[in-house]
């Protein structure tokens, strides 16, 4: 599977999208680049969320890699979200060229940072990676194929899965999260929250008994992504998602002037709900406009 990403990620293919070398390699030619911004941690969350998702290919059993390739340093917080896909199994590799940051680099990637660092001068010198990076990929999924694990069954999705997500109780600030836990009880759920028009994602980590949330602290009238995950053991079941928008601010109302003087007058107004402070602006009128 293959996301690419500068301000905003974007699906290029599913890991289910193709079956053969031949297809992958096609679709490799036929790639846009997509220039922009770097966010990485926002493009992880991406890959976490939507790449990773059993409908999108990702089986529960399969060990799961990240290859990560930048030309930047991130503009946003990548070491937060590394250490997410990290703490759920996830291995990282970070291959940087030209302007990378080295130490980002080796934040983000898992250890041990000998096989999965990699920084090359210019786009040409990646191809002098293809042969260790291949190597070291399929020599990892080996030995953690290995590893004794939980039997975890291949079609045990909707027994690891929440169901029935409600937003409610929404505010400009606020707004309050439910959903029904799967079959199975988490250890863990993790919930992730960012505006959708772009922006840093927050996290908040719940015991697995715990099926609802107040997120507060939002900025009002914003559209915010939510996406619910259950963490297992050796597992993460498939997530709920959710998009709602915060209220506006509310506005003073029923503006009133009163007592006028050749120098002064009077203004009173209804309060707005919340305002703690308020802001009044005055000038003069322009020539020919109403008084």
């Amino acid at each position: 599977g293959l996301s690419q990403y500068s301000s905003d990620p974007r699906t290029e293919w599913d890991l289910s999208a193709y079956s053969t070398r031949d297809q992958v390699l096609e679709a490799v030619k036929n790639l846009r680049y997509k220039g922009g911004n770097t966010f990485t941690g926002l493009a992880l969350t991406h890959v976490l969320e939507q790449n990773l998702r059993p409908d999108a290919g990702a089986r529960l059993e399969a060990e799961k890699l990240v290859i990560l390739l930048t030309d930047g340093k991130s503009q946003d917080d990548a070491n937060l979200a590394a250490q997410t896909l990290k703490n759920l199994g996830i291995e990282i590799f970070a291959i940087g060229v030209k302007n990378a940051d080295e130490a980002e680099l080796r934040q983000v990637a898992s250890e041990p940072l000998d096989l999965t660092v990699y920084n090359v001068l210019d786009f040409p010198l990646l191809s002098s990676l293809v042969g260790k990076l291949t190597r070291v990929l399929c020599t990892r999924i080996k030995e953690k194929s290995n590893k004794e694990n939980a039997d975890t069954p291949a079609n045990a999705g909707p027994q690891l899965s929440p169901t029935d997500l409600k937003i409610s109780a929404v505010t400009s600030k606020s707004m309050n999260l439910t959903w029904s836990p799967p079959l199975r009880p988490p250890k863990k759920y993790r919930i992730v929250y960012y505006p959708s028009k772009g922006g840093n994602p927050k996290e908040v980590v719940l015991d697995g008994a715990v099926s609802s949330l107040q997120l507060s602290n939002l900025t009002s009238h914003t559209e915010y992504l939510v996406s619910v995950f259950p963490i297992y053991d050796t597992a993460v079941g498939d997530g709920l998602r959710g998009v709602t928008s915060t209220l506006p601010l509310s506005s003073p109302r029923s503006l009133r002037v009163s007592e006028l003087s050749h120098n002064s007058i009077r203004l009173s107004w209804k309060a707005a709900q919340g305002a703690t402070q308020y802001l009044v602006l005055c000038s003069a009128a322009p020539d020919g406009a109403e008084d």
